[in-house]
This record gives C-alpha cells, sequence and structure tokens, in this order.
C-alpha cells in the first residue's frame, strides 16, 4: 500500500469494512465488546473511523468474526498498519479538528454554507488571525500561529491543479457585515473573497439579509463528498467541544436537500460578486 495514503480515509474505509464483516456475522457492537471485554464506544469509534485501530485491534475482531481468508486477514491489517500514518496536519501537533482535515484533504468536493463568517479555506491571513484571536482569547500567540498555518495549508487544495477540490460555498450576509480585524483586514478579505469566487471550480453564492428564514437558520455545516465510491459522503458539523460529523445515507440526503434550497434562495453567482465588492468599498471610507 502508498505510504502516502490518506490515514483518516483509509481509518474510515477499514471501519466500513469491520463494521461489514459485524454486520455479516449478525453481531451487535455490544455482543463485540463484550466478547472482547472492551467498550461499546470502542467498537464504534473503530467502525466509524473515529479512533486509531491497531493490527491487534484487527486480529482480535477477524478472531470474532471468524474470518478464515487470509488475504482478508492481510488485507485489512495492512489497512490498519496505513491507517496509522500521520498525515501533514500531524506536524503542528494537536489540532482539534484533525479528523476534519483528514477527509478535507481527501474531498473531490465541498459544499459549505457559513452563517457567521468566512470559511477557512477563503480566508487571508490578517482575517485569520483576527477570527482565532477573537474565537480562542485564552490561546497563546503560539496557538494562534499554529492555526493560521493550519488554515493556509488546506488552502493548498484551491491551487492544486493535480488534487483540486470543487468548492461551493453558501455565506450569511452576516458573513460579510462582521467587521473580523477591523476595516483593511476585512477590505482585504472581502476582495479576496471576490477574486477566488472567480475562479472555475469555486463558487460563491451570497443569501442576504432580506431573504429572511431559510433552512440554515439553525447554523454552518459542511458537505464532503470522495473520489473513490466506496467512502460514504460526509456532513460535517463544527461544535465547541466536539464536533459531528453524519455519515448515514438519509442523514446526508437531508442536509443536501436543505442546502439545495440555500442555492435557490441565495443570490447568483455574479450577483454574489457584486454584493461582496460593495462591501467591501464600504471599508474603504
Amino acid at each position: 500500500m502508498a505510504s502516502n495514503v490518506n490515514p483518516t480515509v483509509r481509518r474510515r474505509r477499514l471501519g466500513q469494512e469491520l463494521r461489514r464483516l459485524r454486520e455479516l456475522k449478525g453481531m451487535t457492537a455490544e455482543e463485540v465488546a463484550e466478547r472482547l471485554l472492551v467498550s461499546q464506544s470502542k467498537i464504534s469509534r473503530l467502525e466509524n473511523g473515529r479512533r486509531s485501530i491497531s493490527q491487534r485491534d484487527v486480529r482480535d475482531l477477524c478472531g470474532v468474526y471468524e474470518v478464515e481468508d487470509h488475504r482478508v486477514i492481510d488485507s485489512l491489517m495492512q489497512m490498519a498498519k496505513d491507517s496509522r500514518q500521520q498525515g501533514w496536519w500531524h506536524s503542528f501537533g494537536d489540532i482539534p479538528y484533525s479528523v476534519y482535515i483528514g477527509l478535507e484533504t481527501d474531498a473531490a468536493s465541498l459544499r459549505v454554507y457559513e452563517s457567521q463568517c468566512i470559511p477557512g479555506l477563503l480566508q487571508t491571513r490578517g482575517y485569520a488571525e483576527a477570527l482565532i484571536q477573537g474565537a480562542m482569547p485564552e490561546a497563546s500567540p503560539t496557538d494562534v500561529e499554529k492555526r493560521v498555518q493550519v488554515r493556509i495549508r488546506r488552502q493548498e487544495r484551491i491551487n492544486d491543479e493535480a488534487n483540486q477540490l470543487r468548492l461551493w460555498v453558501v455565506l450569511d450576509e452576516a458573513a460579510l457585515r462582521r467587521a473580523v480585524g477591523g476595516s483593511v483586514v476585512m477590505r482585504e478579505q472581502l476582495e479576496h473573497l471576490a477574486e477566488v469566487s472567480g475562479l472555475p471550480h469555486v463558487t460563491v453564492q451570497v443569501l442576504p439579509f432580506e431573504m429572511g428564514a431559510h433552512p440554515g437558520i439553525t447554523g454552518q455545516y459542511a458537505i464532503l463528498e470522495f473520489p473513490d465510491a466506496a467512502d460514504s459522503s460526509v456532513v460535517y458539523i463544527e461544535g465547541v467541544t466536539s464536533d459531528l460529523y453524519l455519515e448515514k445515507t438519509q442523514d446526508v440526503q437531508k442536509y443536501s436537500v436543505m442546502y439545495e434550497h440555500l442555492r435557490a434562495q441565495a443570490l447568483n453567482v455574479e450577483q454574489s460578486r457584486q454584493f461582496i465588492l460593495e462591501a467591501a468599498k464600504r471599508h474603504t471610507r
């Protein structure tokens, strides 16, 4: 297996395969946990890819599921080994949303609804610094800089022609109105946003206040889709102390329908770009 395999995606694929084997055996996660003398939550975390899977875990689970094909076992063991490799983001230390970064790094397309701020992939350095400092007033300058560097590194996907991300963003007008970092920072940010929105693989739409209530009124979310059909789409909802990842087909479908409504209610691409540029002009006065 190639050494550059995304460990987060590898964990997801391995977890899905282990869940499939458990279901073929007709066992519940609780029954497996009881057999291995571990918690049911551990089995769930292994299956949803949120926890690193050791080769010993794979060996024990294959034993419970009575897997006899050594080729299957060897393949799963190799996947476990690959899943424990580190992605580029691990060099920055403990990043709370590292699971999301791993998914984003491998995603083919990303649909984002943001109600309060400019999405990280489209932020300027000045905006990112001011936003992180405001959101984390107790963070040290070192921690702030580390998060800014990670954010800037993530943005490489935008210009990576060999692994380009298809990005679609719907922004609430509030994200454009909130003066993060002051007028100079906001003007640079909004002009950058307007410029990037002109790229063929980036779409930005603005949802103005005058639209009133809409399907995204409850908060931001993102939908990630992957190039490999074996990798199911994921809805990501960021939280203060923990994040939520939804992978069930019905959940992804519900959020996808919500997103289509948001796109339909938002200004079109050209109207949105003009709206953003007008917002930038307000910071030159």
